[in-house]
């Protein structure tokens, strides 16, 4: 009975150190640690990096293949065009739905 509550304390514990203190380092150091400018350089691309992990399975893969004639993978293809083309940020949504919509 006693080791199922000292596991527990301890998984509580090592999960509040683990996510509070790499977000409290940067408010306490402050200044006085700075990250080397080669990683300040590769974290500008972490959220593109994010978004295309995310995104890009869904747009390449049709049940777990890839598949090369994909309504999706059209989409996505006319969204990037349209981005290409305009500055507008409406234009790639309503391209890439429309070609959506036709493809499919």
């Amino acid at each position: 009975m006693s080791y199922d509550w000292t596991l527990w304390l301890t998984f509580v514990l090592i999960g509040a150190l683990a996510t509070t203190l790499p977000r409290a380092s940067f408010i306490v150091l402050g200044e006085r640690a700075s990250l080397p400018e080669v990683v300040l350089k590769a974290l500008r691309y972490a959220p593109a990096a994010a978004l295309a992990a995310i995104v890009v399975p869904d747009v390449v893969l049709v049940n777990g293949a890839v598949e090369v004639l994909n309504p999706k993978l059209g989409a996505a293809v006319a969204a990037v065009l349209a981005t290409q083309v305009s500055r507008n940020p409406w234009l790639p949504f309503a391209a890439g739905m429309a070609a959506l919509w036709l493809l499919r």
